[in-house]
């Protein structure tokens, strides 16, 4: 039942932080250069990469830490990512022109574009925090799924319509999913 319940938790969070965010718009644009099933086999690969260390990273401050200061900690750090959530992005940085490499071609472009850009990012970030309280497994499989889902939306409006989503209306919700898991741990640790 914990694996269940940490996956869902993880998979909400992390698609709704994910929406609009630089993989999803760098995978949107990868999706107008390269074939559908190249871009969706490198971001799959980057999301099982990014969230594995996640989890890796998450559980092991979950086990040194005692519980309170560690739910405490996560509890605050989901604040920050609501207020990082709300904070306008300059998309236009983020696109950068991309040069085909032989000795990677184009999934090898992808797979590393994401790794690089996940790094130290608020949606892996969130996993740390998620992974130092709930089942790992669980939380793996499901921060894996809903960055996967969410920027394999992207892919595919990239592909057919080449149309973002609204910018500023899906930061509102991911900020306020963030405050949401920031009280629920805050009040976890506490209570």
């Amino acid at each position: 039942m914990e694996l269940l319940v940490s996956f869902g938790a993880a998979a909400a969070l992390v698609f709704v932080a994910e929406l609009g965010d630089k993989s999803q718009l760098l995978s949107l644009w990868f999706a107008t250069r390269y074939g559908l099933w190249t871009v969706l086999a490198g971001v799959a690969t980057a999301t099982v990469v990014v969230m594995g260390v996640a989890v890796v990273v998450g559980a092991i401050f979950g086990a040194v830490l005692p519980r309170t200061l560690f739910l405490t900690v996560a509890g605050l750090l989901f604040f920050v990512f609501a207020a990082w959530s709300l904070r306008h992005e300059q998309e236009e940085d983020e696109e950068e022109e991309v040069r085909a490499a032989p000795a990677f071609g184009a999934y090898g472009i992808v797979t590393v574009s994401i790794v690089v850009s996940e790094m130290g990012d608020k949606t892996q970030l969130a996993t740390v925090a998620l992974a130092g309280d709930r089942d790992p497994v669980g939380v793996w499989l499901g921060a894996t799924a809903g960055m996967f889902t969410a920027v394999a939306i992207a892919v595919v409006i990239g592909k057919v319509a080449g149309k973002r989503l609204p910018h500023r209306l899906i930061s509102i919700g991911a900020a306020v999913l963030f405050a949401a898991f920031g009280v629920a741990t805050l009040w976890e640790a506490w209570s």
